[in-house]
């Protein structure tokens, strides 16, 4: 009967047998309808234990704590990455010039010291010349180019037209970034390398032609990309620039929602310190222009400063937000970020060798897709128009200008290169840095070739986390490069 009457062992019991009168009554209460008065009690009353799915919580909590870590690790990315763009842009202004000029000293004095078994040029040296070359060709095509014209031109055009043509603009400088270095880099090797024959080196004609095409055309689109700009800042009613800032959003709706592994996030944060390096050159540029415009009146100046600080932090807006839902919805903590910083900084230090594979600029090139070439000949360019030299005096403070630049570069390398061995350290890659070469002296003094081929450098790894790059301690230029990362390890601990 107990089974029958669904009874428990909370029923009290009377000589083995449950009171029925108790059973009946607690299935009349159960039986009754479910009035409204039950229902907002149970609502009001029932209770919930979160210690149940105590693992589901705590990975919320972590993911909202890496939401908030986001913009710290993301700008110190970006600061660190946005000042190598600077290193290697300035470069091009400072030390580009007397690598040159010593280039050609040597070509010029080695003959006539009667060396004859040297080679007059180094590999290195070939590639300062070409830089230059292609510099200085590409700057003297953009004499064809009426800046004023092209700007009244693109003025002319509607605001949709001209928000198409501007996001047109970012994809196309980006397909020609990369395909840019390619050509360059194939320059490169063409010139440099070793030939049977002297004609053979009639290959490097037709890569020259075709790198200084690039750079010029290059040259022509972020010409461009700058006049658009700078109809933006002069639009009556900023409507154009408010359109050309939420392009920008429309970005993290293309990004968000893919799906990122750490190796595409790395190449995403590259492109994101690239595009704000070269979006502060263009600003620069638009400034020059426009004070250029109205007699370099400081009044006008400070007109300017609200809409750039405002283009400014819409762009570091965007990266943040897009960044933080990238990092939540692929599950990757902001310690990333101190990888990718470690990264960078080894091909900084690793770039320091004697005998390093490639230019750091280059390396740079290659890592963000920055090409400092087109950006330099056209803020030349613009300040060739903007600045008139005359006189003496003139002709003194662009002296003392360069040599500020040059002090800056200097200063700004200093800086980096002591952060650099830091971040190294943190990251334990300092033994990659000085790892000797795999063959022992009797087998190199037995296959010379093979170990000519151990000696080469080893491709970069496709990996943030540990790129490789075998150094030997003798290939090191000076000793300033060890003597900073055993300091600071020293210092360090």
């Amino acid at each position: 009967m107990s089974g029958k009457f669904g009874l428990t062992t909370k029923l009290p019991e009377t000589l083995g047998f449950y009171d029925l009168n108790a059973v009946r009554k607690r299935q009349k209460d159960y039986a009754t309808e479910p009035s409204l008065t039950h229902f907002v009690t149970a609502e009001l009353t029932r209770g919930y234990f979160l210690e149940h799915n105590e693992a589901k919580f705590t990975e919320r909590r972590e993911k909202v704590y890496t939401c908030m870590r986001i913009p710290k690790e993301l700008e110190k990315l970006m600061i660190f990455g946005f000042f190598l763009c600077m290193d290697a842009f300035l470069y091009v202004f400072t030390l580009l010039p007397l690598r040159v000029l010593l280039a050609v000293l040597r070509l010029l004095t080695l003959p006539c010291c009667g060396f004859r078994g040297t080679r007059l040029l180094q590999p290195a040296h070939v590639c300062d010349i070409l830089k230059a070359s292609i510099l200085v060709l590409s700057f003297s095509m953009t004499h064809y180019l009426d800046y004023s014209m092209m700007y009244h031109l693109i003025r002319g055009q509607s605001i949709i037209k001209l928000y198409i043509i501007y996001n047109m603009l970012e994809v196309a400088d980006r397909l020609f970034s990369s395909f840019g270095q390619d050509i360059l880099d194939a320059l490169y090797w063409t010139a440099t390398e070793p030939k049977n024959r002297k004609r053979d080196s009639i290959g490097v004609i037709p890569h020259f032609i075709m790198a200084v095409f690039y750079v010029f055309f290059h040259t022509i689109l972020i010409m461009i990309q700058a006049s658009t700009l700078n109809v933006a800042f002069n639009s009556h009613n900023k409507s154009l620039l408010t359109i050309m800032m939420s392009s920008n959003f429309v970005e993290i709706k293309g990004s968000v929602f893919k799906k990122f592994g750490k190796n595409n996030l790395f190449q995403m944060s590259n492109s994101d310190i690239k595009e704000r390096f070269t979006n502060h050159v263009l600003l620069l540029i638009v400034c020059l222009r426009n004070m250029e415009q109205f007699s370099w009146k400081p009044d006008y100046m400070w007109g300017l400063v609200p809409d750039v600080i405002m283009v400014i932090i819409s762009e570091v807006a965007v990266d943040v937000v897009k960044h933080a839902f990238i990092t939540k919805f692929n599950d990757i903590s902001a310690d990333v970020y101190s990888e990718y910083r470690a990264s960078l900084a080894f091909d900084l230090v690793s770039s320091r060798q004697k005998n390093a594979c490639t230019d750091y600029s280059d390396s740079v090139a290659r890592r963000m897709g920055f090409i400092p070439l087109p950006v330099a000949v056209l803020l030349i360019r613009v300040l060739m128009n903007s600045v008139k030299v005359q006189g003496a005096l003139s002709y003194t403070c662009v002296l003392l200008f360069y040599l500020g630049l040059v002090t800056l570069k200097l200063l700004n390398s200093i800086v980096l290169l002591g952060k650099s061995c830091v971040y190294v350290k943190r990251a334990k890659m300092e033994d990659k840095l000085f790892e000797r070469a795999s063959p022992s002296s009797s087998t190199m003094k037995n296959d010379p070739s093979r170990a000519d081929k151990n000696s080469r450098c080893r491709a970069p790894s496709a990996s943030p986390a540990a790129p490789v790059v075998s150094l030997h301690l003798s290939q090191l230029s000076s000793s300033y490069v060890p003597s900073v990362c055993f300091w600071l390890q020293g210092r360090n601990g």
